[in-house]
């Protein structure tokens, strides 16, 4: 029986990717250690903020093997061929993806190189604790948390142990960078400009 309904599934349930592919209801959700998440509309801000982000690092990413993707875009953090062995689907922001092997037509399966979520009033809690975590465990080289409140950009690098570093926040006259895409320079203020 298709699942054309939200409300048709245990929202205390553990589902799969396998259980993902056959829903067919408008509601945007993501699956997090097999729970589900639903995903807000989003505010005008956290658009703007996409789509300022994703032309400078669209621009910088010209001529290079790495691709720039935004929600709704699937990743998958598990990389494995078996669906039914996929517990976590996330819909990021931003991905950027370097090894082409990760693609497929579903969306990426594994870990970006980069991830960037935009905070919305109600996703704090997910993007800063839930999603730190599972974009650790998977081995996301970089996560950056973008806040059009805050106007900052908190930056965080896998090191070596497997653990993110946090930096100081970026803010209004400063830039961001980031050695996976050599020649980006972001300028906050321009981000956040009404």
């Amino acid at each position: 029986m298709p699942i054309t309904s939200l409300d048709q599934l245990d929202p205390n349930g553990t589902y799969t990717y396998a259980d993902y592919l056959r829903w067919q209801f408008e509601e945007r959700v993501e699956l997090l250690r097999g729970k589900i998440r639903k995903l807000a509309a989003p505010s005008m801000k956290h658009q703007r903020a996409v789509t300022r982000l994703v032309r400078t690092i669209a621009n910088a990413l010209w001529k290079t093997p790495c691709q720039v993707f935004v929600a709704p875009f699937d990743v998958r953090l598990t990389r494995t061929r078996n669906d039914k062995e996929v517990t976590t689907v996330v819909q990021p922001d931003l991905s950027v993806i370097c090894d082409p092997s990760k693609l497929d037509d579903r969306g990426c399966n594994g870990a970006p190189d980069l991830i960037i979520e935009i905070l919305s009033p109600g996703n704090s809690r997910t993007e800063m604790k839930d999603k730190f975590e599972l974009y650790q465990e998977a081995g996301v080289l970089e996560y950056w948390i973008v806040s059009p409140i805050e106007k900052t950009i908190q930056v965080f690098k896998l090191n070596e142990q497997g653990i993110y570093i946090g930096f100081q926040p970026k803010v209004e006259g400063d830039t961001a960078t980031t050695p996976i895409i050599p020649n980006l320079a972001i300028e906050v203020t321009e981000i956040f400009e009404d």
